[in-house]
């Protein structure tokens, strides 16, 4: 039973998806069935987790073909986690796009589609396999394509065109590096392929081979020099859709490099660099374009590859303390991401602009939404005791310990200018006398709408920025949790026999 547990969170994604498009031009339906459902799954994936926390590593064998030969699922701590950090950010953007997507857009089937996004988000999670690992990665490019260009608007299909392109190459680098890999080993199994791979004696291939399975997922993580499409996309859809955008999608790429270079390929010194230096210059370039851009949106997209930074830095130090570090600012990442960009959109819906030069008087208007924002916000700075200040202290502990001073120097510059653009923002948008709107400086549009509407944008983000106290103030917790997934990312041995059922 606790095995079957672990299909539970996919099949629930199948069947919402499914239903929804029974009910596709029916929006009071969809929004109920979106949301109910995103509860279950929720449920389901609070009790994945806890099965995963007290019991180990769960596997099952599609088909009852055994390892390595058939389709396999698994679900260690790393898994459950982002499965559990799936739902909730999966709730919170369904009741938001519930308040904030117009009924149009929602009968051009976004609910079905998001489902479907988020089946591929969990499945990518969960997989034992890495060609199955493509195989969710193309589900999440499509998806997340037909939600980039949902509404037909110029902008929206100038970056959904840069994102399709250039994540298409992404997966034709991922699709040429897994034929590499099956051409040396003769296997697909993430389990299997540990022994196999570390057999091959042309390691000069298999370094080669790791380097396009970085190339891959480093296009999907958007590291730099690969990071272009994504500030050219991610502000052009509905801000519920760069929601899931900017808090899951690159988070998977990230995920991807966790998983293949502390199981199947051995990081040496070579490999150990190229990260460190990927990770700086993600660093440097992404907290460069935030500071000069004056739109909401493409600042939070810019952050997004800025802070991606953090986590290549902790897989490049390659020890459990890095490791965990990275972990814990993953876990933070993907709830103030998506929150941010929720609270982007509300803005938007107050003030009807995304530039903050033409913002303000909005603490004056509405103190008691700018005080609920300015958790999200400076919990992304990482002031102490929020949310984003405990990984980056295990990543400069991790630092210092390994003399990688450079990267200590850009870890502090990052976490500097990521300050600087967040209180020049708050200061905008928040604090300055702004352009007056009618009816008192206040959007009419969002005085207007039914209560119900206002508590399904409001009650998410209220919801997220709970969550994210909880990362901060209960930062122990969230500690030993990344401890533990950086322990079994560091000796994957467990990994290996529940898969292999050794």
């Amino acid at each position: 039973m606790s095995e079957q547990l672990l299909m539970y969170p996919l099949l629930l994604q199948m069947f919402l998806a499914i239903v929804l498009m029974f009910a596709w031009n029916k929006t009071g339906w969809q929004k109920f069935i979106s949301i109910s459902g995103s509860v279950l799954n929720l449920a389901f994936s609070v009790w994945l987790f806890m099965e995963v926390w007290q019991n180990g590593t769960l596997t099952i064998q599609a088909g009852n073909w055994s390892a390595p030969f058939g389709i396999t699922f698994v679900a260690d701590t790393l898994s459950a986690t982002l499965v559990l950090l799936t739902a909730l950010a999966g709730l919170a953007v369904s009741s938001f796009s519930a308040g904030s997507v117009i009924p149009p857009r929602l009968k051009f089937g976004f609910f079905p589609i998001f489902h479907f996004l988020l089946l591929g988000l969990n499945g990518a999670f969960l997989t034992g396999d890495i060609f199955n690992l493509y195989v969710w990665f193309e589900i999440i490019i499509i998806t997340s394509f037909v939600l980039l260009t949902i509404g037909g608007e110029k902008a929206q299909l100038e970056g959904a065109v840069k994102y399709f392109t250039l994540n298409i190459l992404a997966s034709i680098v991922f699709l040429t590096a897994i034929a590499v890999l099956y051409g040396l080993t003769g296997s697909l199994n993430m389990a299997d392929l540990v022994s196999k791979v570390a057999a091959v004696e042309n390691r000069t291939l298999v370094q080669v081979n790791a380097l396009l399975f970085l190339v891959g997922f480093g296009i999907k993580s958007a590291v730099f020099p690969l990071y272009f499409w994504l500030p050219a996309s991610y502000h052009t859809p509905p801000s519920a859709v760069s929601s899931i955008f900017g808090g899951l999608l690159t988070k998977v790429g990230v995920y991807a490099l966790l998983r293949v270079f502390t199981l199947i390929f051995e990081m040496d010194s070579l490999l150990e660099n190229v990260f460190l230096v990927i990770a700086i210059l993600t660093l440097f370039s992404g907290a460069i374009g935030a500071i000069v851009q004056n739109n909401i949106r493409k600042i939070f997209s810019y952050l997004v590859i800025c802070h991606i930074g953090y986590m290549i830095a902790g897989l490049g130090m390659m020890t459990e303390l890095a490791i965990a570090g990275a972990i814990f600012y993953l876990i933070h990442d993907i709830i103030v991401k998506t929150n941010l960009f929720m609270v982007s959109g509300v803005i938007y819906k107050l003030k009807a602009n995304h530039n903050i030069n033409k913002l303000g008087d909005l603490y004056a208007d509405y103190p008691k939404l700018s005080l609920l924002f300015f958790i999200p916000l400076f919990s992304l700075v990482g002031i102490p005791p929020l949310s984003g200040f405990w990984p980056k202290l295990s990543l400069i502990s991790a630092g210092w310990t390994s003399e990688n001073y450079l990267l200590i120097g850009s870890i502090l510059f990052a976490s500097f200018i990521t300050l600087f653009v967040i209180v020049k923002l708050w200061s905008e948008v928040f604090w300055k006398n702004g352009e007056k709107l009618p009816e008192s400086g206040k959007f009419p549009y969002f005085k207007t709408l039914p209560k119900i509407k206002k508590a399904q944008m409001i009650v998410p983000i209220i919801l997220l920025s709970i969550v994210s106290l909880y990362i901060g103030f209960g930062a122990e917790h969230i500690q030993i949790l990344s401890t533990r997934i950086s322990s079994e990312l560091i000796d994957s041995q467990g990994y290996i026999n529940a898969v292999l059922n050794k």
